[in-house]
């Protein structure tokens, strides 16, 4: 299985530092809380000194957005989301080990992470731009078309599992009980993206390890 962004993608946005890990054998059994709780407790540190709009990392993003074409305030990318809600409801709902690491993670570091179930998938994925009638699946079950030149991560059946990049992630193939394979990305923009992105990974990669110990964990290069 192959992970690329489009030439565009690079063009556009220079500034891109990716990471992407494949976990083969998670179940949906692991004692995820004593971790994701002291990921927690590292995001609310940040918040309690700055607000997560001022995060360098968010920033990062929300002029990503504004060059999308989106209102940074209307669609914001999956890490600050997080934070909003932890500030304002002091916790982070369970969904998944995974999930809720991967969702603790992506607050601690102010950076997006998206957990793809890859049984999920159909083929390769890439980021590219929408052409417009990639089929979408919310998590409610409806069915959606991505605007044209909405950026998205698309498999080869055009299927979208993502919208906006960084902000909705797709119904269809998010991480459930079901799911065996995961696809783990992290993506930043902010100046020092590639060596936070690595240091991001690298504590997912010790944390994943001790809860699944049976499980197989790989990084995907990107070309």
């Amino acid at each position: 299985m192959l992970f690329s962004y489009a030439p565009c993608i690079h063009r556009d946005f220079p500034e891109l530092a990716s990471r992407v890990l494949r976990l083969e054998g998670v179940t949906p059994a692991a004692p995820a809380a004593d971790p994701v709780a002291r990921f927690i407790a590292l995001a609310k540190q940040r918040i309690a000194l700055t607000a997560e709009s001022d995060l360098p990392e968010i920033q990062a993003w929300r002029r990503a957005f504004g060059k999308m074409g989106l209102k940074p305030t209307q669609y914001r990318c999956a890490s600050e989301a997080l934070l909003r809600r932890l500030r304002k409801e002091g916790d982070l709902p369970s969904v998944h080990p995974l999930v809720d690491l991967c969702n603790a993670a992506s607050a601690a570091f102010a950076i997006p992470i998206a957990a793809i179930d890859l049984d999920r998938i159909d083929g390769n994925l890439q980021v590219r731009p929408a052409i417009g009638t990639e089929i979408y699946e919310t998590f409610a079950g409806d069915i959606e078309h991505p605007e044209v030149g909405e950026i998205i991560f698309a498999d080869e059946s055009d299927r979208a599992h993502a919208r906006r990049w960084a902000n909705r992630q797709s119904g269809h193939s998010a991480v459930m009980d079901r799911t065996t394979h995961a696809l783990i990305v992290a993506e930043a923009m902010h100046d020092t993206a590639a060596t936070d992105v690595a240091r991001l990974i690298a504590t997912l990669r010790t944390t994943i390890s001790v809860l699944w110990p049976c499980a197989t964990l790989t990084e995907v290069q990107v070309p």
